[in-house]
């Protein structure tokens, strides 16, 4: 099966790296470019952190547009705290050898699937800035992709950054809320927190066995997220950390591990009480569909491909 092109719009941090190095190094997805948007930590960080990452994956040759430096009508409010000042664990990695590229994100975002029609997947991770800023500019742009992914919201309401809502929504509920506005469940299909902490937290035994791998991957990728399994612990409460984008990530490439999905209207809250928070219909009266949830994902069959590809030497760079 040839490997499936992707674009992906992305604010790295510690779960994001994972999720790109998924991308670039299990054989399954083609990364033709990366967008970087402020989320986890500013827009400029998160694209160091991009360059790190692919680089990491041996994949230097991946262009990276950063993007919007702040939500569409907020003051950022970054997850610094969550993954470190830098976002990768505050760990003094080097700095990337490549340098980001010139063209804005959003120019990325609205022209490439234009010249490759039917053919990009688009997996976001992060706040949705840049999509909604495209589908101000485009109001068909999500059609134009074979399929759009998203890390975002929590569909039992059980959320990470407030009592109901997951960060990537809350971060920018304005952009999320236009982008369920654009979207259909045929094209559109989010994965929240609600999955990645039901079926995406590295125990400590987990833990413990991407430690070993002994892999210049795994061993990125166990460093760069310890500070955000101080916070699962004290945060959360999770039986370890949980890996958010690198599940929706693992999800876009192979949809087969979906065990449990829907189709639901899903709208987004944007007042202060409820911020982010998705507000889904499940009513026969309900308007039409407008978001495929997945609900539940096979747990073992992730962690193999997560755990499989860590435990590959560095690819030579494409």
């Amino acid at each position: 099966m040839p490997a499936l092109p992707l674009l992906i719009d992305t604010d790295t941090g510690s779960d994001d790296a994972v999720a790109l190095l998924l991308a670039a190094a299990s054989g399954l997805g083609d990364i033709r470019a990366v967008t970087t948007v402020a989320g986890n930590v500013p827009v400029e960080t998160g694209t160091r952190n991009a360059l790190i990452s692919l680089q990491t994956a041996g994949r230097t040759d991946v262009p990276v547009h950063p993007g919007c430096q702040r939500p569409m009508t907020r003051v950022l409010s970054s997850a610094q705290h969550v993954h470190g000042q830098d976002g990768m664990g505050d760990i003094d990695l080097p700095d990337p050898v490549a340098a980001p590229q010139d063209t804005h994100a959003v120019e990325v975002l609205l022209s490439l699937p234009r010249r490759y029609p039917g053919e990009l997947t688009l997996v976001t991770l992060a706040p949705l800035t840049n999509i909604a800023a495209a589908l101000l500019s485009d109001p068909l742009l999500l059609t134009r992709f074979r399929h759009v992914y998203c890390m975002a919201g929590a569909a039992d309401l059980a959320g990470n950054v407030s009592p109901t809502a997951e960060f990537n929504v809350w971060a920018d509920p304005e952009a999320a809320r236009i982008v369920t506005q654009a979207a259909t469940p045929d094209k559109v299909t989010w994965i929240g927190w609600d999955v990645s902490r039901k079926d995406a937290v590295m125990s400590p035994a987990d833990q413990r066995r991407l430690e070993q791998i002994g892999t210049p991957m795994a061993d990125f990728a166990h460093r760069i997220n310890r500070t955000l399994d101080e916070w699962a612990r004290d945060v959360t409460g999770l039986a370890g950390y949980d890996l958010p984008d690198p599940v929706a990530m693992a999800v876009a490439l192979d949809p087969g591990l979906i065990t449990e999905r829907e189709q639901a209207h899903v709208d987004i809250a944007v007042g202060d009480q409820t911020r982010g928070q998705m507000i889904i219909d499940r009513r026969k009266a309900a308007p039409a569909p407008n978001l495929t949830l997945v609900r539940r994902v096979y747990e073992a069959g992730f962690k193999k491909l997560l755990f499989d590809t860590l435990a590959n030497p560095v690819p030579s760079p494409a």
